[in-house]
């Protein structure tokens, strides 16, 4: 359907809320290594505030460079456990998002966002604890005219991510993970898990031992 020259797609499925939370525990370096560093979204896009992590289901929007018509229209398909996930075409000129607008997101139960692209109010984003991951940041404000889409596929930061897909963010930066390999996943970075724990405590060992 279009809604005012945005289209929008709502015939996908999201991810199960105790999948989400499975993936929560582990960083995205060792979510990066279990899919053998596919799938990682180029490093120019990073935290705007440092702590900021969150793991949710895509719900993807294409906007034109400098104008957040679609990311507006986003606010009545969010739903408990999305992720944003914005195409913005990288474009600095003009902030994609502020505060109002992950205020809102956040109200309307996402757990954060992705802007491929640039935002502002930094510092009020941080206070609110909301988490956004962009390529910088401006103080100029968008355009409102669109076109747009939501809910279906964009690529960010050399990523195509389609809408149900999961994506996890942390300080390191962006990893997608495709549902059909959430289990893959799951036990490859559980394994992962194991032999640190075993080499930290191997090292642990020798520190002890170096120490008498």
């Amino acid at each position: 359907m279009t809604q005012d020259n945005v289209r929008v797609n709502t015939t996908w499925k999201r991810v199960d809320e105790h999948v989400l939370e499975q993936f929560r525990t582990h960083s995205v370096a060792n979510l990066g290594d279990a899919l053998d560093r596919l799938n990682i979204v180029d490093g120019g896009i990073a935290p705007i505030w440092n702590g900021a992590k969150a793991v949710g289901t895509a719900l993807p929007v294409l906007t034109v460079a400098g104008d957040n018509k679609a990311v507006i229209a986003a606010l009545e398909h969010i739903r408990p456990g999305d992720f944003l996930v914005i195409n913005a075409f990288g474009y600095d000129g003009r902030a994609i998002i502020g505060d109002n607008l992950a205020q809102r997101f956040a109200v309307h139960g996402a757990v954060g966002a992705v802007v491929d692209g640039y935002v502002r109010d930094a510092a009020i984003i941080e206070q609110l604890r909301v988490p956004v991951f962009a390529r910088g940041l401006t103080p100029a404000g968008p355009f409102k005219n669109g076109p747009g889409t939501i809910g279906e596929p964009v690529a960010i930061g050399g990523v195509v991510v389609n809408p149900g897909d999961i994506v996890a963010a942390d300080g390191d930066g962006v990893i997608v993970i495709p549902p059909e390999r959430a289990d893959e996943a799951l036990r490859a970075v559980e394994e992962i898990v194991a032999r640190e724990a075993a080499l930290d405590a191997e090292v642990e060992a020798l520190r002890t031992k170096a120490s008498r």
